[in-house]
């Protein structure tokens, strides 16, 4: 018999599973094949690999009598589990023409029944065992509905053609003023509270003391970035760190950018490549698909910084903040570390997040490609310093007055 407490759990399932589909179905078979490079993932990856996690982490030591779709996907789908086996190379993941994107569509149906009668039926002892591994797998399906945009993105703009992601354009952004907000010297408390889902390297809650600062209203926008453009932002080594000018020789834009003279663009100012496609650039749309060496020559050359991961958490409740969540992650200047007295989840799933805490930078808040209501203040998003592809911008900062 349906336990009846359990049905928004199906539903949930149902509705976050359906999202995947969907963002997918503008993409062909070809399209969802392409690995455009070793950072990136095929879409079809994507969808096998959300899979996969439901499978490996829940269904196969969990649900009574579960038979695996195929005991070699336990390998092939893999992303980077050391403790559960073997694994296909990243670099490698496109060359994976089989099994093909009909077989793992019947992958995800076999796992969407499986869960379906899990969450229905599933004895209390092993639910309880298993919810928290449900609600972890479905942050993880969101995770990469957002990675799934992100190599979409980049690999159609390898594409001489630009072909769109979609072909609804965004729209205008409303013009914004950059208006500094204060925040006074204390001691405050930063990460995870209450019972809501987080992530582990969201916790332990712990106080930090924050001097004085400002931070911006809103996000640099590419007004704002092609200013520090035409200004020889991209030639001035005393803006950069010495990794980020040795990373930055030959760049002179951000990387979706097309200035005027190049010969692929067909207008006279600049152009931004993005999921709808090539499209004039809105001086008003905040910057993205910066990297951390970017974000902080910029801040640099505006006479401002970039925020810490703290500062960062307790401006986002700040009144007048703006485009904390649905524009563009922020690059912070703080190193992805742990927090004192963090401890990893037990298993398999303490890789989740725990070993990556060495040379990463944190971003805060959100962007256009995250799910509603997957991103929180507290959430800490990570990359190497170098990532261009990520929907990522900045949001300014600067030391505050003393008291």
């Amino acid at each position: 018999m349906t336990n009846h407490y359990r049905e928004p759990f199906a539903l949930r399932y149902r509705d976050i599973r359906a999202r995947s589909l969907a963002l997918a179905e503008p993409l062909s078979a070809e399209d969802q094949s392409m690995q455009s490079m070793p950072d990136a993932s095929p879409s079809k990856w994507h969808q096998a690999h959300q899979t996969w996690f439901f499978e490996t982490m829940l269904l196969t030591p969990l649900a009574s009598g579960y038979q695996p779709f195929d005991p070699r996907f336990r390998t092939l789908f893999n992303s980077y589990y050391d403790a559960i086996e073997a694994r296909h190379p990243r670099p490698q993941r496109g060359l994976l023409s089989r099994p093909g994107l009909d077989t793992i569509l019947a992958y995800r149906r076999h796992v969407d029944n499986a869960m379906l009668e899990f969450i229905a039926n599933a004895e209390p002892e092993r639910w309880d065992s298993g919810l928290p591994l449900l609600e972890l797998g479905l942050q993880h399906e969101q995770q990469h509905q957002e990675l799934l945009l992100t190599d979409i993105l980049h690999a159609f703009s390898c594409n001489p053609l630009l072909p769109a992601y979609q072909q609804q354009p965004r729209g205008k952004f409303p013009q914004q003023g950059l208006q500094w907000l204060g925040h006074p010297a204390g001691l405050i408390e930063v990460g995870h509270q209450g019972a809501g889902f987080a992530f582990d390297n969201e916790t332990p809650r712990h106080r930090v003391w924050l001097p004085a600062f400002e931070i911006a209203q809103r996000l640099v926008n590419c007004g704002d970035y092609a200013l520090f453009i035409a200004d020889g932002g991209y030639q001035r080594p005393a803006l950069w760190s010495s990794e980020g000018w040795a990373m930055a020789q030959g760049w002179q834009h951000p990387v979706y950018w097309m200035a005027p003279e190049d010969p692929r663009n067909v207008s006279d100012q600049w152009q931004v490549f993005s999921l709808e496609g090539l499209q004039l650039m809105d001086p008003d749309a905040p910057v993205m698909q910066l990297s951390f060496h970017e974000a902080a020559a910029y801040a640099e050359w505006a006479g401002a910084r970039l925020p810490t991961e703290f500062e960062w958490e307790a401006a986002s409740a700040l009144p007048g903040i703006t485009q904390l969540y649905d524009q563009a992650w922020q690059w912070t200047r703080s190193a992805y570390h742990p927090y004192p007295g963090f401890k990893p989840l037990a298993g398999a799933v303490g890789e989740y997040n725990g070993k990556f805490m060495v040379n990463q930078m944190v971003l805060r808040g959100g962007s256009l490609a995250t799910p509603d209501g997957h991103s929180r203040p507290s959430y800490r998003n990570f990359f190497p310093a170098h990532a261009r592809w990520q929907f990522s911008g900045l949001r300014l900062a600067r030391d505050g007055a003393q008291a």
